[in-house]
């Protein structure tokens, strides 16, 4: 296996921040018990909008160099939740954000959203067949929320894991490896509508204007949560440590944060998952606490 521990974790995600607010907890756990965790991100995130002031131009509609900027603030974030490996699909820049859905930038000659699936998963495929994950994470057909980076993610990821076990594809790419365990990530609503009421109870925040429910991706009714990571303080700090490294996208409040519509949002400090592939570790009816549960290594 090539050194590599015996539990191998492979997360799937748009843009480079995206991993910190979806899995942050989740992430520095595994790391920090001994994991290999490896996170895989499809665009430098090019298209996003800039918060500080000083770094406006950055943006895609001035200087473009946004996505190079990005690439330090994962490196940073990956550095605060204990994670060493961690790769953009094809190499830094292959693919390209796509903006928000229904954007001219969906129809950019490199956007994400315009690539062939099959040619995308291939990328990933080879990561598959390298690290030979038991366990991957990420978002549902929609993306979590409609955008179309994350929509293309879930694709290439789904299509990935298939073809990465076929036996007839690409061998150059590695020994075909079957995923024991695919994840899509999940809030569930109870904690979302806890979550608002806490921040609107708090009184004074930074931020000019408090979120929604309906801001927050993956939200489904409670029993569709197959999974709950809770951890450490130690975890939630991290968590928030490498939100704040993602600057010129999130700015964090304490247990708040904010995007650039300066919305305020909880930081959910537990994580929630809903099991797609594979077999449950626990009865029917009750969460994992491990999204290990029940791997032959």
């Amino acid at each position: 296996m090539n050194g590599l521990p015996a539990r191998r974790l492979l997360l799937v995600h748009a843009h480079p921040d995206d991993e910190s607010i979806n899995n942050g907890v989740t992430m520095a756990k595994y790391a920090a018990e001994g994991a290999h965790v490896a996170l895989v991100t499809c665009t430098l995130g090019e298209e996003g909008e800039v918060i500080p002031p000083g770094l406006a131009h950055l943006a895609a509609d001035r200087d473009d160099t946004l996505g190079a900027h990005r690439v330090g603030e994962l490196a940073a974030a990956m550095a605060e939740l204990g994670v060493h490996d961690h790769r953009f699909l094809g190499g830094p820049g292959r693919f390209r954000d796509s903006g928000m859905m229904g954007a001219p930038q969906n129809h950019h000659p490199e956007a994400f959203w315009s690539a062939d699936v099959d040619e995308a998963a291939g990328y990933l495929v080879e990561v598959i067949r390298e690290l030979r994950p038991q366990v991957l994470v990420t978002y549902d057909p929609d993306g979590g929320y409609g955008h179309p980076d994350h929509i293309q993610a879930h694709r290439v990821a789904m299509r990935a894991v298939e073809l990465a076990a076929e036996t007839a594809f690409r061998r150059d790419l590695g020994t075909p490896h079957r995923v024991g365990k695919i994840y899509w990530n999940r809030v569930p609503r109870s904690v979302v509508e806890e979550g608002f009421a806490r921040l609107r109870a708090a009184g004074e925040v930074s931020f000019p204007g408090v979120g929604s429910p309906e801001d927050v991706p993956g939200v489904v009714a409670d029993e569709r949560i197959t999974a709950e990571i809770d951890a450490k303080d130690t975890f939630v700090a991290a968590k928030a440590a490498a939100m704040r490294a993602h600057a010129t996208q999130i700015a964090v409040d304490g247990p708040f944060f904010a995007l650039s519509n300066d919305l305020a949002q909880p930081l959910f400090t537990r994580e929630y998952y809903e099991l797609v592939a594979g077999r449950a570790g626990v009865p029917a009816g009750e969460r994992e606490h491990d999204l290990f549960a029940g791997v032959q290594s």
